[in-house]
Order: C-alpha cells, then sequence, then structure tokens
C-alpha cells in the first residue's frame, strides 16, 4: 500500500466524517425521468461474451440464513420498453447472460410503467421463473388500491408469488406494512421490506428499520453518495436487517463523470477492468451488503456488472480513494 493511497484514504475518511467498515468473507430509481448519461460499451458481444472467471459472491439473508447471489438486476428505465420492441429481444439476451451467470434477483415496482409486464413475459418466455428471486413492490394510498395493486402485480409477473415484497419510499407505512406482513403469513411474499432512494430518506429509513424489523431494506449507496454507511448499514447489521442497493451507478451520472479517468493502479489486483465492475465492488466491499441491482438493457454490460461481483473485494483504503475521486 503506497504512502500515497495512505494519504488519500485518511484525508476522505476525515472529509466524509464516516468509518467506512471492514472487508467481509440499484434498481435505479430515476425520479425526474431523466435519461442515464451513457458509459463505454464493454468489449464483446452475446456471441463472445467473456466467461465470468469465477463464482459470483453470495451473500447471506440475516433473518432465514439463505444465500443469494450478491448482484442483481434493477428494472427501473431499461426495461419499460415494449413487448414486441428490439428493446425487449435485447433483454432476453441480457436474462440469458444474468441466469447463465449465476445470478438471480430482479427487482422491480408497479410505478415503474410496463415494467412487471416485461419481466412478466421474459422470466416466461425464458422458463427462469423457478430461478428468479423476484422482487416487487406496494405503492399505494388506501387498502382497496393496495389490494388491487397486488393482485395486478401478480397477473403481470405471471407468478403467484414473490419472493421479496416490499413498501415503496416507504409509502402509507400504516396500511402498506401490515398488508405486507398478511400476504407473508399466507404465502404470498417470502420476505418483506423497506424502500428508499435519497439521503433525505435515511433517517426516517432507520426509524422504522428499528420499529417495523422487516426482512430486507433498500436504499442508495454510490462512491459519491455513501452516506448510508455512516447509519443505516450498521442499523442492519445490528439489526439483522438485509441490504438491498439502489443507485450504485447514481443513475448512469457516475459514467459521465468517469469518462476519460484510468481505473485505479490497483484495478487488477482487485481483478476490475471497467468503472463499472469498480462502482458495484465498492458497493459489495461493505459487509452490511447483501446485493446491488444495476439496470442495463444491454447484454454486455449485463456480463460486465456481474464480473463486479467475482474475484476480490476493495480495502478500506481502495474505499475511501474512490470516495475521495468522486466525492
Amino acid at each position: 500500500m503506497t504512502s500515497r493511497r495512505d494519504f488519500i484514504a485518511t484525508a476522505s475518511l476525515a472529509a466524509t466524517g464516516f468509518a467506512l467498515a471492514p472487508l467481509a468473507a440499484c434498481s435505479q430509481e430515476r425520479p425526474n425521468g431523466a435519461t442515464p448519461e451513457p458509459r463505454e460499451k464493454p468489449a464483446g458481444s452475446i456471441a463472445d461474451i467473456a466467461p465470468l472467471g469465477g463464482a459470483l459472491l453470495m451473500r447471506t439473508i440475516p433473518s432465514s440464513g439463505e444465500t443469494i447471489p450478491a448482484i442483481g438486476v434493477g428494472t427501473s428505465g431499461s426495461y419499460e420498453v415494449p413487448l414486441d420492441s428490439a428493446e425487449f429481444a435485447s433483454l432476453k439476451a441480457v436474462l440469458k447472460v444474468f441466469f447463465e451467470g449465476g445470478g438471480s434477483v430482479i427487482d422491480t415496482s408497479p410505478n415503474y410503467s410496463n415494467a412487471e409486464d416485461v419481466v412478466g413475459a421474459l422470466l416466461a418466455d425464458g422458463g427462469w421463473r423457478e430461478r428468479c428471486f423476484l422482487a416487487t413492490k406496494l405503492a399505494a394510498d388506501s387498502r382497496a388500491a393496495l389490494e388491487a395493486q397486488w393482485a395486478d402485480s401478480l397477473r403481470r409477473l405471471r407468478t403467484d408469488k414473490v419472493e421479496l415484497l416490499q413498501v415503496h419510499n416507504l409509502r402509507n407505512m400504516a396500511e402498506a406494512m401490515p398488508y405486507a406482513r398478511e400476504l407473508k403469513a399466507q404465502g404470498k411474499a417470502k420476505y418483506i421490506g423497506i424502500t428508499h432512494y435519497l439521503e433525505s430518506g435515511h433517517a426516517e429509513t432507520e426509524r422504522l428499520m428499528r420499529t417495523e424489523k422487516p426482512d430486507f431494506v433498500q436504499i442508495n449507496y454510490s462512491v459519491n453518495a455513501p452516506q448510508a454507511a455512516r447509519s443505516l448499514f450498521p442499523a442492519a447489521q445490528e439489526l439483522g436487517i438485509a441490504v438491498m442497493v439502489n443507485r450504485a451507478f447514481d443513475d448512469g451520472k457516475l459514467f459521465a463523470t468517469a469518462r476519460g479517468k484510468d481505473l485505479p493502479g490497483w484495478a487488477a489486483d482487485a481483478g476490475v477492468t471497467s468503472w463499472a465492475q469498480m462502482f458495484l465492488k465498492f458497493v459489495l466491499s461493505h459487509p452490511a451488503v447483501t446485493v446491488v441491482i444495476p439496470a442495463t438493457g444491454k447484454p454486455e454490460r449485463q456480463a460486465d456488472n456481474l464480473k463486479g461481483g467475482v474475484g476480490p473485494l476493495l480495502d478500506e483504503a481502495q474505499q475511501a480513494e474512490l470516495v475521495a475521486m468522486f466525492g
């Protein structure tokens, strides 16, 4: 470890005011409807995508002991496409790469226009439902609306149950969370959770983690927004709550910031060959994180994302250096 890295790590940790946890072992929301900045296209095509070169990292769900792959799929934006489109055909290739690479977690929502329809059709067409850890959300303002929305989600997803049912952005918690618990008791959802996607929601999210004790919490975390490591991640570890991370690429903005930047000199030692892999390894290097859910509609990028969950993770100094670069 170089003295320069030591200096950067110390300065960064002091500036950000939090200590990154020791090494152990997102759905990306686009609330403004903005189109993410493009990232550099990895070399290769669906016909010659390189194999992962190792096993995909697995993480444990604290409430049950079940393990799931640490790289998942988000569906905001990328999966909001017509069912008869070229984009839908591309998503078939995306999920082929994903499942054959060892992935299983797909996160969606009735709020993502027709994404549930697309996910349901893709899983049915590919015969992948039994291999999928399927997550969706409740997002409605009355009990009647919640019940109608849930029935519609099952129809659109072409299933009779989901692995994870989350209250979307803490909406109508007073009715949505009890309903989610009822569905879990009925065997319609294996796990229940809560979600948010902004730092402004972190305090309320932590409060609800402590009072509701969900199985999962979904929250934003990235090299340029590492605030969740201050309180939410320690709270999740304390309470035994699994963490799903969204916005790991900051809705694609990180690729614009990284354009023209060289990877750090230690990237090869970490098995990293792209910024996408680096941003995902940063997220997974916090031991509280169970799974990260980047979204993409391109198979070569899906393959690149999976590689972020293979090989060694980043040490504290490497994580802090990235925060200093992008914070």
